[in-house]
């Protein structure tokens, strides 16, 4: 599999080192392409092929990863049209649609949007699929498994990933704030900040873990760690008094809606 991608900033170079890293690509098959030949270095060093020209990149692979912001995808895309018919190409520009991308690369093209997560730079990833209508199964799978190399992979049709953007793409920045509001906390009543952020972070990870890993739902899983008049009930009826979950689900709701303008 002959992967290039384009663009060289923090998600694709996650996804790069996760490939070379898990053994999809070797550094003979793989491309990257960036306008900033400083930030090539590094895949240089790597054995990759490395080149500030995206159609050096785009003509020598069989995928084609388009790692760019969506104001830059459709000059990215013009400089592809001409190789549509023989390539696979995987945008991650969150809302830009299939119909779009269609536009410029034509209604024939091979075309898969992805929205993938930050902490894929940690091999913890969560990636949406959503191929269209020209991608064939064994095309699907190959997507599938080049996104594995940072995590798990759900295909979900494309009308859907508004929604799952709101809920694994955008999500890690609350999950940040709850992290740091718990540090600040923990420093208020006299813990060092170090401590009370590994505190916090690993409670993250964990209470993350026991959702993925013991199929309990999680409010079952609330309801075990609160004891009778103990100090977990106690917070958790002050999460509720604050309107928590309803503070939760409103921002769910304006990162869809956001996603949706951008879309449009």
């Amino acid at each position: 599999m002959r992967i290039g991608i384009i663009g060289a900033g923090n998600m694709a170079s996650a996804l790069a080192g996760g490939l070379l890293k898990s053994g999809i690509v070797s550094g003979e098959t793989l491309s990257i392409s960036d306008k900033n030949a400083k930030s090539l270095d590094v895949w240089r060093e790597c054995g990759a092929f490395v080149s500030e020209n995206n159609i050096d990149v785009i003509s020598r692979s069989d995928v084609i990863i388009f790692a760019v912001k969506p104001n830059i995808l459709p000059f990215v895309l013009e400089e592809a049209k001409d190789f549509s018919k023989d390539k696979v190409f995987i945008s991650i520009a969150a809302g830009t649609t299939i119909s779009t991308i269609e536009s410029i690369l034509g209604d024939d093209a091979k075309i898969v949007r992805v929205m993938p997560n930050t902490p894929a730079k940690v091999g913890c990833g969560m990636t949406v699929i959503s191929p269209n209508k020209n991608i064939e199964e064994k095309e699907l799978k190959m997507a599938e498994e080049i996104f594995t190399a940072v995590g798990e992979v759900v295909v979900l049709e494309e009308k859907h990933i508004n929604t799952a953007t709101a809920l694994h793409g955008s999500s890690p920045a609350y999950v940040y704030m709850l992290i740091d509001a718990m540090a600040d906390a923990g420093v208020k009543h006299g813990l060092p900040k170090s401590v009370s952020l590994k505190l916090s972070a690993k409670a993250v990870e964990g209470a993350a873990k026991m959702v993925m890993e013991t199929n309990e739902h999680p409010q079952a899983l609330k309801d075990a760690v609160c004891s009778p008049g103990g100090t977990t009930i106690a917070a958790v009826c002050e999460l509720e008094k604050s309107g928590f979950a309803a503070t939760v689900s409103g921002a769910i709701d304006a990162c869809i809606k956001r996603a949706d303008e951008m879309s449009k």
